[in-house]
């Protein structure tokens, strides 16, 4: 019984890594045949995602050297980091960044 008790894991093990390469090539052959060639659709993101990528990085680099709470600090990356487009809209409509510009510094610990 101990041999069984150490060989299960390892089986499971072995049975889970099949089903999936399995799985992986059921579904190889579903999408080759209904996309054909996926890369003359642009699906890199081009020069647009570039320029957004950009533009989020240098809201990001805003919103770190600003004097916000730093509560405040990562609830504004995260909304532009999981909504791009419309996080840095939002941002550069409604954050009153005037009231926010500061040096950024960090502060000395006692």
């Amino acid at each position: 019984m101990p041999s069984l008790l150490k060989t299960l894991p390892l089986l499971l093990l072995n049975l889970s890594l099949l089903s999936l390469t399995a799985a992986a090539a059921a579904s190889d052959t579903l999408t080759a045949a209904g996309h054909g060639n996926s890369w003359k659709f642009g699906t890199g993101g081009g020069v647009l995602g570039f320029v957004v990528l950009i533009l989020d990085i240098l809201v990001w680099m805003e919103v770190l050297k600003s004097n916000r709470p730093p509560s405040h600090k990562l609830l504004w990356c995260v909304v532009v980091f999981i909504f791009p487009i419309v996080g840095l809209v939002v941002y550069w409509l409604f954050s009153n960044r005037a009231a926010h510009t500061g040096s950024g510094d960090y502060e000395v610990l006692p």
